[in-house]
């Protein structure tokens, strides 16, 4: 069974629907014991990074997704779900985060965006392979997904790099991965076929690690 958190923050039910149309069982849950258990977890998530933080600490959901990663449970972190994995975030902060990655969230253009270039970064917008992860098999190099973000993630080890996306000019990490854990900044449930690769991939991870 895949845990989906639920944290009060995030559109779950989409996540649900793209697993259940490539035939992947998931179940909604904000019990801290489930995601232990759980085959897989699933972190999605819109909004505040801050906020974010308080409920998954208040729910004891923090400790519960830095042991799922810890046993090498299969992880999926989407959108929101990628950011809360690292050190910290400079979204109304600095903000602590999970700290499973090194790393720091940070804006778009703080400066002010190019001319012409639209924060938040929302639309479909073009992955390039960095690294191989079993997430990505038989995605194509420069497939298409979709994207709704002001902040992205600098990871401290560029090894965990799994793909890249440039945004006016600016070239970051779009996802990441290292050893079962597997994070993207865009919405693979939005990413229509390519999207639901992903989320079958996800899943025969799962099941591999399970023994069926």
């Amino acid at each position: 069974m895949i845990a989906v958190v639920d944290y009060g923050m995030g559109n779950l039910r989409s996540v649900v629907k793209g697993l259940e149309k490539v035939g992947v069982r998931a179940t909604v849950t904000a019990d801290p014991a489930v995601v232990r258990t759980a085959a897989g977890v699933v972190l999605p998530g819109v909004g505040a990074f801050g906020m974010a933080m308080a409920h998954l600490r208040a729910a004891g959901l923090d400790d519960a997704l830095r042991d799922a990663v810890a046993a090498d449970t299969p992880f999926l972190g989407i959108c929101l779900g990628l950011q809360l994995l690292f050190t910290e975030s400079e979204e109304f902060g600095p903000v602590r985060g999970l700290d499973i990655l090194p790393g720091r969230v940070v804006r778009f253009f703080p400066a002010g965006a190019p001319a012409g270039v639209k924060i938040p970064h929302m639309g479909w917008n073009a992955i390039a392979a960095a690294a191989p992860t079993p997430v990505l098999d038989g995605v194509p190099d420069g497939a298409y997904v979709y994207f709704v973000h002001s902040y992205y993630p600098v990871p401290d080890d560029p090894a965990v790099v799994a793909t890249t996306t440039e945004h006016g000019g600016l070239r970051y990490a779009s996802s990441v991965a290292r050893g079962n854990l597997y994070a993207c900044q865009f919405h693979p449930e939005k990413s229509s076929a390519v999207g639901l690769a992903m989320l079958r991939n996800f899943g025969a991870m799962v099941a591999a690690q399970a023994g069926g």
